[in-house]
């Protein structure tokens, strides 16, 4: 089985946790106040469900998701060419020794929710739940 990077063991350090949250919360707020200089990324409002982090706390990858779920495309575009941008504002707000280098994906978690919701709408899977 291949090693996630991310996961050394049985989960994230608290390091790890207490960073990617800070992390999750700065870029929430940077973007929510339109602080980077690109109006094509300032035009959506963007929302930053998680942000997991390397053990060595060099790589972050924030999983997004636009509001509305439109520009799914856009967002990682957009946010990928100002990766140098955001990172130098997150080093410098949240003051790092080394600000971590950024990655974006799609947040999927809404997606498998609404998912499972189906499955569990089904008439057969109810009535193996109530057996």
């Amino acid at each position: 089985m291949a090693k996630n990077k991310f996961h050394n063991g049985p989960g994230p350090s608290q390091r790890q946790l207490r960073v990617g949250e800070l992390i999750r919360r700065t870029l929430s707020d940077v973007l929510l106040r339109g602080d980077i200089h690109d109006p094509d990324l300032n035009r959506l409002s963007v929302t930053v469900g998680e942000v997991r982090i390397s053990p060595d706390l060099k790589v972050a990858t924030a999983y997004v998701l636009p509001l509305a779920g439109q520009g799914h495309d856009d967002v990682i575009e957009f946010l990928a060419r100002n990766q140098g941008e955001l990172r130098r504002i997150i080093g410098k707000k949240l003051a790092l020794k080394f600000a971590p280098e950024l990655r974006f994906r799609l947040d999927e978690t809404f997606d498998q929710l609404d998912e499972t919701r189906r499955l569990f709408a089904q008439d057969a899977v109810r009535r193996d739940l109530e057996t």
